[in-house]
């Protein structure tokens, strides 16, 4: 149980208060206790200060004269909070050694410290860099490339000649590598054309669970340093994700598109194919993006969320539409025409 002292002195804060005050876990505002470190990261939040329990609250020097209790003050409180949820890490500790229920070809090459977990398979050629640890039950194809402290969780795969760098974070049942979805139609039916490049992955990424991550046909698909993609995501052959993009669940790609550094993609955004995207775009979320975006900014599309009867009400009238701004032009037309014969008169 680290004092609050020494939680300060890991994050690099002013404390104000008790440095021995000893905290056990991290708590929601409403929800802590005593023992707990809290945080504050909007201002709309404050009047909820005065009726936490916490032992400690993160929070914006601006704001202090708000809370009368132990602080530790930052100008990012939400940050903060973030690198301090890695001090209170509960996840189980990398075991450093190979199980004797795992798979591994003796061609092989382990950094120090690998951990491979019972039922997982490593193929020929394969280099894991140190203190990889591969989950039980995932899948490292022929020839791929790990970078050290890189995490492969259980029942992720990892097919052939896929490169992932340094301190990546691969979670359970994704998928890196797969065939992209090329097919030639043909007289006789479709003709698979073979994903003949792979997948390279930067460092410090992190690829949630069940999403996928395709190889290209001729090219590289690319995911570049510092990526994150949440659970759930679709990436096609031979795309290109710029360094710090975010990318939320359920968000589809589709081959060829080359996406800018820093842009965040919102859930359920489909994006066509061979389409460019410049850096720093937003897409909201169900944003359907059919043309390249070349300037940086905030995109949205898709329907919001309204009650049954108007929705029916609006969704009848998108049918009739295309009638509507006929009828609108025919119109504005004959308007024209006799303002026109009005002003020859």
């Amino acid at each position: 149980m680290p004092a609050l002292g020494e939680i300060a002195t890991a994050l690099n804060l002013e404390l104000r208060g008790d440095p021995a005050r000893p905290i056990d876990a991290l708590a929601p505002l409403e929800k802590a206790s005593p023992e707990h470190l809290t945080f504050v990261s909007e201002k709309r939040h404050l009047s909820k200060l005065s009726l936490t329990q916490a032992g400690a609250v993160i929070l914006h020097p601006d704001w202090v004269d708000q809370w009368p209790g132990c602080a530790l003050l930052s100008d990012t409180p939400y940050v903060a909070y973030a690198k301090a949820t890695q001090i209170f890490d509960n996840h189980p500790a990398a075991a450093g050694v190979v199980h004797d229920r795992a798979v591994v070809s003796s061609k092989a090459r382990l950094g120090t410290a690998v951990t491979i977990d019972a039922g997982a398979h490593v193929e020929e050629n394969v280099f894991l860099g140190d203190r990889v640890w591969v989950g039980a039950g995932a899948f490292v194809g022929q020839g791929a490339q790990i970078g050290d402290d890189t995490v492969i969780k259980p029942n992720a795969v990892i097919c052939h000649a896929v490169k992932i760098g340094a301190r990546c974070t691969i979670h359970p049942n994704a998928t890196i590598g797969s065939d992209g979805f090329g097919f030639a139609p043909a007289p006789e039916g479709w003709t698979k054309i073979q994903q003949l490049a792979s997948v390279d992955i930067g460092n410090d990424v992190e690829i949630g669970a069940n999403s996928t991550v395709d190889r290209g046909a001729l090219e590289d698909t690319v995911v570049e340093d510092g990526v994150i993609i949440d659970n759930l995501v679709q990436i096609g052959h031979g795309v290109r994700v710029g360094t710090r993009t975010a990318i939320a669940a359920q968000v589809g790609i589709a081959g060829g598109t080359q996406i800018g550094a820093r842009c965040v993609i919102a859930g359920q955004a489909g994006m066509a194919g061979h389409l460019t995207i410049a850096d720093d775009v937003h897409i909201g979320g169900q944003g359907r993006v059919a043309s390249s975006v070349t300037e940086p900014g905030h995109y949205s599309s898709g329907t919001p969320v309204q009650p049954l009867r108007a929705w029916l009400r609006s969704a009848s009238r998108f049918t009739q539409l295309d009638k509507i701004v006929r009828r609108l032009v025919a119109l504005e037309k004959a308007v024209g025409l006799e303002q026109g014969g009005d002003q020859d008169a």
